[in-house]
C-alpha cells in the first residue's frame, strides 16, 4: 500500500503582525503569499467563507503559488449558516463553478455549520447526496448531537471527512478523525499555540493514518505572531521524516 500524503498549513496568510517571525521585514504585505509558497506548501482560505472567488482571486491565488501548491476552500455561508444545508441543488453549483477554476491546485472544500445547528439526519443526507463525486469535502459540525454511528455512517457512504477542530467548543470526537473518507482534515486552533510537544503528538497521531494510505490536511489557527505557521512547518518536517 503506498503511503499517503500531508498538506499541512494555516488558516489565512495575509498578516503583518506574523512579521518578522515568519515573513522577514522586508516582504511586501502583496508578496506574502508568495512568500508564504516558498515555506509551505497549503493553505486553507477562509476569504470564499464571505465571498465568492472570482476569476482575477483564482488567477493570483495559482501565480503566487508553485505548481503542486494546494487551496483548502472554505464553503460559502450562504449554504452553510444561511440555508442551513438546506437546498443544496440551489446552493452548491455556484459555489463549485467558481472553485473549480484552481483545477489541480484545489483541495479539499470545508463545509462548516453554525454552533447551534443540531443533527437533522435527513438534511444531512440530501446535501451530501448533491456534492460533487470527484472532489474532496469535508464537513466541521459543532454541536455534540451530530456525533454519533449514524452520522458517520451517511459521511463514510459519501466519502466525506468529518472534520476535527481542536480548541472549538464542541469538537468532534478526536478518534473518528480519518474514519469516514480516504482522508483526514485536522484544524488545529488552540487559542494557546502549539508547543512541541503538542506538534509531536499531532504527528504522532498522524503517522499511522498516512501508513495506510491516507492522506491528512492540518492546518493550524491564524494567530497573532506567526508562531503558529513555524509550527505547521514543524509538523509538516515530522511527517516527512
Amino acid at each position: 500500500m503506498n503511503s499517503g500524503r500531508a498538506f499541512v498549513g494555516t488558516s489565512g496568510w495575509s498578516y503583518k503582525t506574523w512579521k518578522p517571525l515568519f515573513y522577514p521585514p522586508e516582504v511586501k504585505s502583496k508578496d506574502f503569499l508568495r512568500y508564504y509558497g516558498t515555506r509551505l506548501a497549503t493553505l486553507e482560505i477562509n476569504y470564499t467563507f464571505n465571498h465568492l472567488p472570482t476569476e482575477k482571486n483564482i488567477a493570483g491565488w495559482r501565480e503566487a503559488t508553485p505548481p503542486e501548491f494546494l487551496f483548502a476552500l472554505k464553503a460559502s455561508q450562504q449554504i452553510t449558516h444561511y440555508r442551513q444545508l438546506r437546498d443544496p441543488a440551489e446552493t452548491l453549483p455556484l459555489f463549485f463553478e467558481r472553485a473549480r477554476p484552481l483545477g489541480d491546485r484545489l483541495g479539499p472544500v470545508l463545509f462548516q455549520t453554525p454552533p447551534w445547528l443540531r443533527r437533522d439526519d435527513d438534511r444531512l443526507a440530501g446535501f451530501l447526496a448533491s456534492l460533487p463525486r470527484d472532489l474532496r469535502c469535508a464537513l466541521e459540525v459543532r454541536d455534540p448531537s451530530w456525533y454519533v454511528d449514524d452520522v458517520y455512517a451517511l459521511l463514510r457512504t459519501a466519502g466525506v471527512a468529518l472534520v476535527h477542530a481542536e480548541g472549538e467548543k464542541a469538537p468532534s470526537p478526536v478518534e473518528t478523525l480519518g474514519t469516514t473518507s480516504s482522508f483526514a482534515y485536522a484544524r488545529l486552533r488552540k487559542r494557546e499555540g502549539y508547543t512541541g510537544d503538542d506538534v509531536d503528538a499531532w504527528a504522532a497521531r498522524f503517522r499511522p493514518m498516512l501508513q495506510a494510505g491516507k492522506d491528512v490536511y492540518a492546518y493550524f489557527r491564524h494567530d497573532d505572531t506567526g508562531a503558529n505557521a513555524l509550527s505547521a512547518e514543524r509538523l509538516r518536517d515530522l511527517l516527512a521524516a
